[in-house]
């Protein structure tokens, strides 16, 4: 049987594999995860989001002590200030209860606006890595172009084609394509709440970009198995890129209560919410999203801050109806195997895939010239 061709462009000169481990913020995407899917031949990214400038660099040390192999760091794009601080403080009163149960304060919401962008960014340029990704946003022209000129690839998250082309003006080398379907943050560039529940699924999502941009794009968005992966790659994708499929991984930070939940019987089914962050996020449905999606304001990172505490307090008293359960919509697919062997799986399933498609194709042009 004949493998598939690389895939094309830089992103084959990064991995031997169009297999990327998505950067899951929170601890789930820490230095081992990344290191164990770059060294079976995918491509393994930090999460830089909510560390600080030294915890990011500390951790992009461990992973080359761990692996040779190219790697990549995402980071959060700035936030402008568009929430309004009433509707903030009536949230925070709406969580008292919360706070009382937990036996936990609610947090500062003005603990910080930037994630330390601007420091990580100097880090990253003065100790090159491989590849920078961003989300949230696109970063200024010439943002990209400093690390065009220190030798590292740049990847923008993007959720419409609009945004994609944006950042293909913008300079970027590659497109992160976001669909509806993804756990975790909707990477949109500007977060207006008359757009919430208008998300475009990524196959659509694909086409559509692949018609306005002339980039490498990565596909992401609840993709779980090899077939998916042959089929993003069918409709026009370089990579597929998988968070919520390493997220069980023993390598992976995820707290065990996450892990556990992603083919947990009692939680069916997945939703879009601010409940969490005050930014539109898939996650499994449990008590608190029900409770407090439908009243929490667009104020990110806001409410991210204030409920930061609670989150904890939740994962530490073993209740998952209190916790940011992080899920794509396939997330009932998960497999709880190690990094390697899941990267392994996964090409051996999208070669399977990609080669009966190729056999079927060919056999459908047969059958199609033989009528002539």
């Amino acid at each position: 049987m004949s493998s598939p061709p690389p895939a094309p462009s830089f992103l084959s000169e990064l991995s031997r594999f169009p297999v990327l481990a998505a950067p899951m913020a929170g601890g789930a995407s820490n230095p081992r995860l990344a290191a164990a899917v770059s060294e079976a031949g995918g491509l393994g990214f930090l999460a830089a989001g909510y560390k600080t400038t030294d915890g990011m660099y500390q951790e992009i040390k461990q992973i080359r002590g761990a692996t040779g192999r190219p790697f990549g760091v995402n980071l959060f794009m700035p936030q402008p200030r568009t929430s309004d601080p009433s509707a903030v403080e009536v949230y925070r009163q709406q969580l008292a209860g919360e706070a009382g149960w937990y036996e936990t304060p609610l947090g500062d919401p003005e603990s910080g606006r930037d994630d330390g962008y601007e420091a990580k960014l100097a880090i990253l340029r003065d100790d090159p890595v491989p590849v920078v990704s961003f989300t949230f946003g696109c970063p200024a022209p010439d943002v990209l172009a400093s690390f065009a000129r220190a030798g590292t690839y740049t990847v923008v998250t993007v959720t419409t084609p609009e945004e994609a082309q944006a950042a293909a003006w913008a300079g970027a080398d590659a497109l992160c394509v976001q669909g509806v379907e993804a756990g975790g943050h909707q990477g949109t560039h500007r977060d207006d709440p008359a757009n919430d529940g208008t998300g475009i699924g990524l196959l659509a999502l694909l086409g559509l970009v692949r018609a306005t941009v002339d980039l490498p794009l990565i596909a992401t968005g609840g993709l779980m198995r090899g077939d998916q992966i042959a089929a993003v790659l069918a409709a026009g994708a370089s990579a597929a890129q998988l968070g919520t499929a390493f997220l069980v991984c023993p390598e992976s930070g995820a707290n065990p209560l996450h892990k556990q939940a992603m083919t947990n019987p009692l939680f069916t089914r997945t939703e879009l919410t601010r409940a969490f962050t005050g930014r539109p996020a898939r996650g499994l449905a449990n008590r608190f999203l029900r409770e407090h999606g439908p009243y929490a304001p667009a104020a990110y990172p806001e409410v991210h801050h204030l409920t930061s505490g609670l989150r904890k307090a939740a994962a530490a008293s073993g209740d998952p109806q209190g916790m940011a359960l992080w899920a794509g919509q396939g997330h009932r697919l998960a497999r709880e195997l190690p990094a390697a062997d899941l990267v392994a799986t996964l090409v051996a399933e999208w070669r399977e895939a990609a080669a009966a498609a190729g056999a079927d194709t060919a056999g459908a042009v047969a059958d199609q010239e033989g009528t002539r």
